[in-house]
């Protein structure tokens, strides 16, 4: 196969390791820290449906389609972005993405009709996060960290960001209760303004700086001929697959878990806690699969932890509704919650290599997003037309149950390893 002759800057034969060792510390400090901020503003949005749709005179369904809006645009986007970013440098990429997820929560927070917020908080956050979510890093850390590594880098900056979705929720319901959810709102776009500074560390040739001493270019196809391998290949549609159903999962559970719990009679500081904790738990989880995927086969990892969200619903749903059942939910669900990204993530580099990881890691993503706009829809549907959303948390057992037999076949031999063999056989 014809591959395309490296599009990125070698870098200076006599620059010192310690430099460029500096410079790939840098861009993880830095990508962890845009991870903690993105993920921990976006997890906080369940906090908002109750207090917006009472004040707007909405059911839970127009909330709950915007917040569906989001992530279907996220992910559509996603991979256009990874191309971006591929090609031109993560740094850019993740500037705009900055802008319009700063923009996207001041407009949210203006009074609004149902359309202009799905607009708001559903288009223009969703091609804001596109633009700095854990594809766009993960694809800058790969390039930078040797490969025995990338699955610890890739760990350690998932739980960074795990911290951001734990520590922004003590601080979003007080906010809320004290000035209002819109004023919260302007207070969080301050905030994710910051990703705009730290996208200089990640700016265009840092990953080639920061590539380790003796460390080849990245090579491999271009772009279209990798899109071309990947959905040629049925260990990628498995790994797609999969990940739909955590999106489906993820999404249902942050943006409709507080109302759930208000519906079972509990308090709001509940519902604040149990998400602390899945964000707090997630912190360890997303670093042992980090850890554990560099040492065991990342699919069966993935096999075990959908196996373990399907029973940890299941228990959450059929034992009667107390603080103490929800608290364990969260810390059982938080040790699982965004595990399978570090390991999604490592299989696609693993296989299809490192050039193109951004944009294929974002295809891989926009899986994901489907299954969030449906989770997220679906539950506002449910609660709408019956009262309940019992269906919906059996629909997500299932589909635990599916992913977990999806990802048991996937194999981690790298494409071109493959092809070599097949080649000689």
């Amino acid at each position: 196969m014809t591959r395309e002759a490296p599009t990125q800057q070698a870098p200076a034969r006599g620059a010192p390791a310690g430099d460029r060792w500096a410079t790939a510390r840098l861009m993880l400090v830095a990508g962890s820290l845009i991870l903690a901020i993105s993920l921990g503003v976006r997890h906080s949005f369940g906090l908002f449906l109750t207090p917006m749709s009472l004040d707007s005179g909405w059911g839970r369904e127009t909330f709950a389609f915007a917040m569906a809006v989001q992530n279907l645009v996220w992910g559509v986007a996603q991979p256009v972005a990874g191309l971006l970013s591929d090609r031109h440098g993560a740094g850019r990429v993740i500037l705009g993405g900055g802008v319009l997820y700063a923009a996207g929560l001041a407009v949210m927070a203006l009074p609004q009709e149902a359309t202009l917020f799905t607009l708001s908080a559903g288009v223009l956050i969703g091609l804001g996060l596109s633009g700095c979510s854990f594809p766009i890093i993960f694809g800058a850390i790969s390039r930078a960290v040797p490969a025995d590594r990338r699955s610890l880098a890739m760990g350690i900056s998932m739980s960074v960001g795990s911290f951001g979705q734990f520590a922004m929720l003590p601080l979003v319901l007080p906010l809320i209760g004290g000035i209002g959810w819109s004023s919260t709102l302007l207070v969080l776009a301050t905030l994710a303004a910051l990703i705009l500074p730290l996208s200089l560390a990640l700016a265009e040739g840092r990953d080639a700086a920061a590539r380790p001493v003796g460390a080849p270019e990245p090579t491999g196809p271009t772009a279209r001929q990798a899109i071309g391998e990947a959905l040629g290949s049925r260990d990628f549609w498995l790994l797609s697959l999969g990940f739909f159903v955590c999106g489906f999962q993820v999404v249902f559970i942050a943006v409709h878990l507080p109302a759930y719990l208000q519906d079972q009679g509990l308090p709001p500081t509940v519902a604040t806690t149990v998400l602390a904790l899945i964000g707090l738990l997630n912190i360890a989880g997303t670093y042992l699969a980090g850890v554990w995927g560099g040492r065991h086969r990342k699919p069966m990892l993935l096999v075990g932890i959908y196996l373990a969200r399907a029973a940890a619903i299941a228990a959450f749903v059929m034992l009667p509704a107390t603080p103490w059942s929800a608290y364990a939910f969260g810390v059982t669900m938080g040790l699982f919650w965004l595990s399978t990204v570090p390991l999604t993530n490592e299989i696609v580099a693993a296989v299809f290599g490192v050039r193109n990881m951004a944009m294929l890691g974002g295809v891989v993503f926009l899986a994901h997003q489907i299954g969030s706009f449906l989770g997220g829809w679906l539950g506002g549907i449910a609660h709408d037309r019956t009262g309940s959303y019992d269906a919906v948390w059996w629909i997500a057992i299932a589909l635990s149950v599916a992913a977990a037999a999806l990802n048991a076949p996937i194999r981690e031999t790298p494409l071109a390893r493959r092809q070599a063999a097949g080649a000689a056989a």
